[in-house]
């Protein structure tokens, strides 16, 4: 018999030995020092008729101490006397197992985020390693497999980080066709509780999504949660992009409200490169990631008669699949007063391939939170963002067009936005988007009204006002030394 003395002293030896207990089990002791229990025993005859000697292995001590052995040899020569093989009956446990796992709700999810995301989880894992477990989808082409898959880098690691932080910790062990809809509330529940009741019923979404996976996936029988979003509480009705000219009830008054607005973010001690960025955006309507993220290689015939920005489809917001397609590049007709602008910067960010560079580093483009700042320092927190002079466009223009009885504006206007048209044939049901050659046509047909448009904009904003080279001048912050910024 054994005990841990003896195990102790037990030295390797050339070559293997075992140093016996009691009912087959022994210990291995190998050249090189381990310490590995076993257990020989006999189960079924060969062809000749003879005992077929088997060994069972049960870890290695002292990971598994004495103890723990026998009582792991003891449940084998339970099995062994009702006429089971111990070793069989550890692979159909462990191949159960293994099944259970692949059929878990977390295997489920990563397939199905895979799927969508064009992401290998196991590239993306091996690189987050390499960086201390951190990871950013703005480096995701070192795990992307399918380019081409629907889901944006954006949108696959919001996905991602939801459910690694609400869902999967809590239910991703468990076998996807024993879930219930109260393990599934329990934690949804649990969001709600934290305010983010939007993200609540956006998890909700994303797990039934799973599901019906797992249904074609043939892993489970149906969706427990399909109906959930009835028993969470109503999403609050969303609030739009605060603009200047909510503020006021007629055209005159959006107008002068926009035009003030404008000449108290001009009056501020800024870069340079920051008003004329605002003043662009105004001018343009673009997304203000639109505008951030401009080259200079989207610019054409700026010297010509028709100067235009052409906003790659790759960088426009939109579904993944129209990125690759120059179809629905979003092209921007460019006033005087935009040309203008492009020309003083030029002078500024003309050498770099981002037209508003970073402060710090020239490689990586302004955000809009730099735009959103100059606002707030001009007193329009909360008043008026970035986003605020796409409505301010379209709340003017729309309503210039009506009063001056040119009702087929409107889609111009649209247009002019970005805003994705929709089919209008009889083939096609309502709601249905236009493809990819008809957005092209009517991109062509419209852009001598859309020219026109952009002009009229330029003169309604910007009459009177000082030509963009000003904005380079003056000083751009308050001297440390001095009476400060005013209060």
């Amino acid at each position: 018999m054994l005990n841990d003395g003896k195990i102790k002293a037990a030295k390797p030896r050339k070559a293997a030995y075992r140093l016996g207990d009691s009912g087959q089990l022994y210990l291995q002791v190998t050249p090189s020092g381990g310490k590995h229990w076993r257990m020989n025993y006999t189960f079924g005859r060969n062809l000749a008729g003879k005992p077929i000697q088997k060994t069972l292995s049960f870890g290695s001590y002292p990971a598994v101490t004495l103890l723990n052995a026998r009582a792991k040899r003891d449940e084998a020569k339970r099995v062994l006397s009702q006429g089971r093989d111990p070793a069989e009956e550890r692979r159909a446990a462990e191949l159960a197992q293994a099944s259970e796992r692949q059929n878990s709700f977390r295997a489920a999810t990563e397939a199905w985020f895979e799927l969508h995301s064009g992401w290998s989880l196991e590239k993306l894992r091996e690189s987050a390693m390499l960086n201390a477990g951190k990871w950013s989808y703005a480096q995701a082409d070192r795990w992307t497999t399918d380019p081409h898959a629907r889901w944006s880098a954006v949108h696959s690691s919001d996905v991602l980080v939801s459910l690694e932080r609400d869902v999967l910790p809590l239910i991703g062990g468990e076998p996807i066709a024993e879930l219930k809809a109260p393990a599934v509330l329990a934690l949804l529940r649990a969001v709600e509780k934290r305010g983010a009741i939007e993200t609540a019923h956006r998890l909700r979404q994303r797990i039934s999504a799973v599901f019906v996976y797992g249904i074609a996936a043939g892993l489970c029988d149906g969706d427990p949660v399909a109906t959930l979003s009835k028993a969470l509480k109503p999403v609050p009705e969303s609030k739009h992009q605060p603009s200047i000219v909510d503020e006021e009830r007629d055209r005159e008054g959006r107008i002068s409200a926009v035009r003030q607005m404008l000449l108290d973010c001009e009056a501020q001690r800024c870069r340079g490169q920051t008003k004329l960025a605002l003043r662009l955006l105004a001018l343009t309507a673009v997304r203000p990631g639109d505008l951030t993220g401009a080259r200079w290689t989207e610019f054409v015939d700026l010297g010509g008669k028709a100067p235009t920005w052409v906003v790659p489809a790759s960088r426009m917001k939109g579904i993944k699949a129209k990125k690759g397609s120059s179809d629905f590049d979003h092209h921007v007709p460019l006033s005087r007063q935009a040309i203008d602008v492009l020309d003083q910067l030029r002078r500024l960010t003309g050498k770099f391939q981002f037209c508003f560079p970073g402060e710090r580093q020239v490689s990586r483009s302004i955000s809009e939170n730099t735009l959103r700042a100059l606002l707030i320092r001009a007193g329009y927190h909360q008043r008026h963002v970035p986003h605020g002079f796409r409505a301010a466009f379209s709340t003017i223009m729309n309503e210039r067009a009506k009063e001056l009885g040119q009702d087929g504006d409107r889609a111009v206007i649209d247009l002019m936005l970005a805003h994705v048209p929709q089919a209008s044939d009889k083939r096609n049901s309502p709601g249905t988007l236009v493809s990819g050659s008809e957005d092209a046509y009517n991109r062509a047909a419209y852009m001598p009204r859309r020219r026109q448009l952009a002009q009229e904009w330029a003169d309604i904003l910007f009459e009177g006002f000082w030509p963009a080279e000003t904005l380079l001048e003056g000083p751009i912050r308050w001297a440390a030394n001095g009476p400060g910024r005013p209060r």
